[in-house]
């Protein structure tokens, strides 16, 4: 699932080709795409406004059109905007035609992304704000935050990063890797953390987001730039997907387990697994 980097990624490479440019044409091939909006409702929304900015909010990639209107992307598992294909793609589900002749595909093979069209500033400020809590790289994320957030929540840890709503932008990759720098189990209870913990937590949170921008990604699986192009930070991954590997700090094998339902990559020497009751 694309998270915080890799749509930061979208992001960075589609803002010089779509700022300043009208929508010429709009197509929603796929009517899941809007839900509950009418997918003829959105397409007409969308034609003939100007992309004034790319803009991002967690893992939604946001396009602030003129007359204050605001389209907000998210490409779930598999979703990939590509600016320019060869060809016409299988699972495209919206087309855009700009006005200066280039175009943009939403394609989506598990058609779990989604566009939804706001109108107005306060709109999509409570339409993002019932959804996603502080944002690493801000000032409201910290290490005060996160523990008056988890205080008293017997949940995993691993689970409490990735809920949206506590922390924007994070997930099952970048919650193995931030894990394992903290030396922290996935399975330890959230409201358990020491302060030491916590500070190391939300340093390796940030680390782990960094490092994967800086790698434009992370593609295991369907993640692709807009020109079709792969992400490389799999190929820096200390823990995830790497089951049956030594670990890179100390040599011990590392194991899969689940954590609400998550596949998850662990070393249980670096990472101490919590003891029962």
């Amino acid at each position: 699932m694309p998270e915080l980097p890799e749509v930061e990624t979208i992001r960075r490479q589609l803002a010089p080709q779509l700022e300043g440019r009208k929508l010429k044409q709009v197509e929603i091939l796929d009517p899941r795409w809007t839900l509950p909006d009418p997918p003829e409702l959105t397409a007409d929304g969308l034609t003939g406004a100007t992309v004034e900015r790319v803009n991002r909010a967690g893992k939604y990639l946001i396009w602030e059109l003129s007359q204050d209107r605001h389209l907000l992307l998210h490409l779930r598992m598999t979703g990939a905007l590509l600016y320019d294909p060869p060809a016409e793609q299988s699972h495209t589900r919206a087309r855009f035609e700009l006005d200066d002749g280039h175009r943009l595909a939403f394609v989506d093979p598990r058609r779990f992304g989604t566009g939804h069209l706001l109108l107005g500033w306060e709109e999509r400020e409570r339409y993002l704000d019932a959804r996603l809590g502080p944002e690493p790289f801000t000032d409201a994320f910290n290490v005060d935050y996160l523990r008056a957030a988890a205080k008293g929540r017997q949940t995993a840890v691993k689970s409490f990063i990735l809920d949206q709503r506590r922390i924007a932008g994070v997930g099952n990759i970048y919650a193995d890797e931030a894990l394992f720098r903290a030396g922290v189990h996935p399975l330890r209870q959230t409201g358990k953390l020491t302060a030491k913990q916590w500070v190391a937590l939300a340093q390796a949170i940030e680390i782990s987001l960094a490092l994967g921008i800086d790698a434009k990604g992370a593609s295991i699986d369907d993640f692709r730039h807009v020109d079709g192009q792969r992400g490389s930070f799999q190929d820096l991954f200390l823990v995830h997907t790497r089951a049956g590997q030594s670990c890179v700090n100390c040599g011990r094998e590392i194991v899969k387990l689940y954590v609400g339902g998550r596949g998850t990559y662990v070393c249980e020497r670096c990472q101490p697994r919590p003891r029962r009751g």
